[in-house]
This record gives C-alpha cells, sequence and structure tokens, in this order.
C-alpha cells in the first residue's frame, strides 16, 4: 500500500475512503453504508447531498468567492448576519464570522476583554469557565475548556480559567443530592468570583448542554438563570457557547432558550453551515458592541477567510433550509422518541449507566456497576472500542469524556441529522443495539474477570 502524506487523527491508522453522502447515510468506495448517527462531529445537521445546499454553492461560486473583508463587504455576509439576527430574537444582532467554533470562542473571549478596555476598565479581562466543558482547540479556547485530557499536552501554556464544578447530577461533584442541593454548582460562580474579584472578570463562558467534554449534560431547570443573574449582579458578561447546540440541535433555535436566558455573546459553528463549508460565528448584543462603536469602532481579530462570500452563501442556505422544514421541531420530537428507545437499550446492558440529553444531541454514559456507577476497568478503553465496533457495524457515533475528573469515565454522543426519519431512527437503533451486544458479549466480560 502507497505511503500516505496526509496526517490523520491516529497516525498509520486504517481508514475508510469516503465516496459520497445521502441523506443520513455515508458510502465509502468499497460501497459499505453507515447511518451517520453522530452527524460527524455533531455537525451535518441537514444531512448530507442536499440539492439546494449544493446550488446555492454553484451559483455563489459562480460570481465570487472570496472578497477580504477589510476591503468588501458581500450581500451573502449582509444576509446571513441579518437572518442569524432574526432567528436568535431579542438583542442579539451583530455577527462577526470566522472559520470554527474554535475561532468563534477565541473571537469571543477577545471581544468580551475589548468590551471592558473601551469602558475604561482594562482589569476586567479573566474569564471563568467551568470544569467538564470544551470550547475550542485554539490556545485560548483550549484555555476556557475545562477538558483534562485535551489540556493535557499543553497545560503550561494555558490560563487557568475552569474554576467552576458543572451541573453534573448523575455524578454531582459536590456530592450532594441533585434534589434538595439547591443547586450549590450555579452558587459556586458567587464564591469563585468573590474569591477572584470582579473588578478582574470580564466574562463567563458556559455550553448550555455540555457536549464533548460531558457527553450532553443538561442542567437543571433554574441552573442558568441563578448563573445570568450573577453575572449581571458583578457586571460580568454571560458568553453562551452553542457551537454544537446552536441552529436545532438540541430541539431549539438556540438550547439557552429552554431556560429563557439571553447570552450577551454567543458563540455557533458546526450545524451553522451543516458541515457544507467552513464558518463559525461570535454574535453580540448592542449593549456589548456599544462601548466598541462609540470608542475605537474595530474589533481587533479576523482571518483572511472571515465572512467570505462563498461560506456565507452556504451557511445561509443552510439555516434558510433549516427553517423551510421545521427541523427546529423535529429535532425535539425525534429526540423524544429516540431517547425513549435508548432507554429501552440502556434497560437491557449493565453497562449503561445514564441516557441524557435534549432534542438530538443525546449522551450515553457507560458504567461498571449502575447502582454504584463505578468507572469500567482503566483496561478497556469503553469509548473507543464501541466506536470501532460501531464502523464496523455501519453506525457512526462521536466519543466523549465523562466521569467526575473528565478522564476515568466513559460516553458516547448520539447525534444524527436533524433530517432523520421515525424509520432511519429504527434502524440507528437496530446497528447500536448490535453494536452495544458485541461489546457486552467480546470485549468486557475479558476485562471484568481479569
Amino acid at each position: 500500500m502507497e505511503q500516505s502524506s496526509l496526517i490523520k487523527p491516529v497516525l498509520g491508522g486504517a481508514y475508510p475512503t469516503i465516496s459520497h453522502g445521502e441523506g443520513v447515510f455515508l458510502y465509502d468506495k468499497e460501497g459499505k453504508n453507515y447511518l451517520d448517527a453522530s452527524s460527524g462531529a455533531v455537525t451535518a445537521n441537514i444531512g448530507h447531498g442536499v440539492q439546494e445546499i449544493i446550488d446555492a454553492m454553484k451559483k455563489q461560486a459562480n460570481q465570487v468567492s472570496f472578497v477580504y473583508r477589510s476591503q468588501f463587504t458581500s450581500e451573502p455576509a449582509e444576509k446571513l448576519a441579518k437572518k442569524i439576527a432574526e432567528l436568535t430574537k431579542g438583542e442579539l444582532n451583530y455577527s462577526f464570522f470566522v472559520n470554527s467554533g474554535s475561532e468563534a470562542t477565541e473571537t469571543a473571549l477577545k471581544i468580551a476583554i475589548q468590551h471592558w478596555q473601551e469602558k475604561g476598565k482594562p482589569k476586567k479581562h479573566k474569564i471563568i469557565s467551568r470544569w467538564m466543558s470544551y470550547h475550542g482547540i485554539t490556545m485560548g479556547a483550549l484555555s476556557m475548556s475545562g477538558h483534562p485530557i485535551r489540556r493535557e499536552r499543553f497545560t503550561a501554556m494555558l490560563e487557568s480559567y475552569p474554576s467552576v464544578s458543572p451541573p453534573y447530577c448523575y455524578r454531582c461533584p459536590l456530592q450532594l443530592d441533585p434534589h434538595t442541593c439547591g443547586m450549590a454548582c450555579a452558587k459556586e460562580l458567587e464564591a469563585t468570583i468573590r474569591r477572584i474579584g470582579g473588578d478582574n472578570i470580564a466574562a463567563f463562558i458556559a455550553e448550555p448542554v455540555i457536549g464533548a467534554a460531558g457527553g450532553a449534560i443538561v442542567p437543571p431547570d433554574g441552573y442558568f438563570q441563578k448563573l445570568k443573574k450573577i453575572c449581571e449582579e458583578h457586571d460580568i458578561l454571560f458568553i453562551a457557547d452553542e457551537v454544537m447546540t446552536g441552529f436545532g440541535r438540541t430541539g431549539k433555535m438556540l438550547a439557552s432558550e429552554y431556560w429563557d436566558v439571553e447570552p450577551d455573546i454567543v458563540t455557533f459553528g458546526k450545524g451553522m453551515s451543516g458541515g457544507y463549508t467552513p464558518i463559525a460565528a461570535a454574535v453580540m448584543t448592542r449593549k456589548v458592541m456599544e462601548p466598541i462603536m462609540s470608542g475605537s469602532q474595530s474589533i481587533i481579530g479576523g482571518h483572511t477567510l472571515s465572512a467570505n462570500p462563498l461560506s456565507c452563501a452556504v451557511s445561509l442556505a443552510v439555516l434558510e433550509y433549516v427553517e423551510k422544514n421545521n427541523l427546529v421541531e423535529k429535532s425535539a420530537d425525534r429526540g423524544k422518541n429516540l431517547i425513549r428507545g435508548l432507554k429501552k437499550l440502556g434497560e437491557k446492558y449493565s453497562f449503561i449507566g445514564d441516557i441524557r440529553g435534549r432534542g438530538l444531541l443525546i449522551g450515553m454514559e457507560f458504567v461498571q456497576d449502575k447502582s454504584t456507577k463505578s468507572p469500567l476497568p482503566k483496561g478497556v478503553d469503553v469509548t473507543n472500542e464501541i466506536i470501532k465496533l460501531g464502523m464496523k457495524n455501519g453506525i457512526l457515533l462521536y466519543p466523549a469524556a465523562a466521569g467526575l475528573d473528565g478522564v476515568t469515565g466513559a460516553a458516547i454522543i448520539i447525534s444524527p441529522p436533524l433530517t432523520i426519519s421515525e424509520d432511519e431512527c429504527a434502524e440507528l437503533l437496530m446497528r447500536l443495539d448490535i453494536t452495544l451486544r458485541q461489546f457486552n458479549e467480546q470485549i468486557l466480560p475479558g476485562h471484568l474477570s481479569s
């Protein structure tokens, strides 16, 4: 076999070569089909091969694909910004376009700091974030991420931003009863602010539903309302990282809507383009933008391909497709049914500890003992073993961290395209059942007896 010059996630790993995609299925060069139960990396929200999006891409490419944002604006960029303002409702009316979720959260960090500089408060430059969070792989975004495995190699170079416990009710970090704790994890933000000093803090960032760092952890009702109130009381901006959850993934346009909380800054990516093109955004309220507009009148940031017309035209077509086909509502309905089916599997297999999520962002956490919630033995790489078996059985699953330390636990995310049909959900459950059975019969026994 000829040596590949492409650096892959696992060097020397054997990866199937993709041929094409259609709907919720992907096909490799050998003709094998894979049900995309993870939407790639929770990205392909409208499925693969949608002709309307391809047509929009061709139309814009025939006009102009790239202009530099400091020289021109473009109709697609202007329309996309207007569409996002309409979809988010409220006061989130100013979009800064970048190319990835990591760039979006890093941009949000910088804009939050610049906001306070322009208000004459340069001391407000620290960011508070939570453990069991992931905000991206660039250095600023990784500094905000409480994902120990992804921080590990770069810890010495990162800021120590993560400091607040997550709302992980399945395994309360504070060892309290979620029914009687009074949301102590939310109150922890108050204590952290007092330790650091509100005069030094620019923003607090959180994922409304925790993704890769926790496997679709949903906070209890009242949690985000309490966090937002604390931020307001201490004059701290609230950044919602909706890169994974935005534009219908959880059954709402923004996951923040579940708790009726409007962020000061929200970040988007992934489903914003459905994977058809690289694009992401940091979106601000007028409150955030006002001191900059009346001050320097320029945000210090941007990338060569920011707001390029081709990506903006494609993203606009994707968001219009989501609207026209009622995919937000479908995500909510399909998610409820899929969770019911997954919970039946949870009753069937003793190593499934918890199933959680909203809409079509669903997590499955694995344990050795359901009653004690003890993790499976270190000798078995549960998440990757299940993902590898899934690939063999034609189902794509997404890895997630779990456990109180974010290292010893194991979980997967199930997040098919929002276009998935009931019949396709049944097929997903069947392929997943086969995968879990094989894990239970072929891999798990040897490790439990050792």
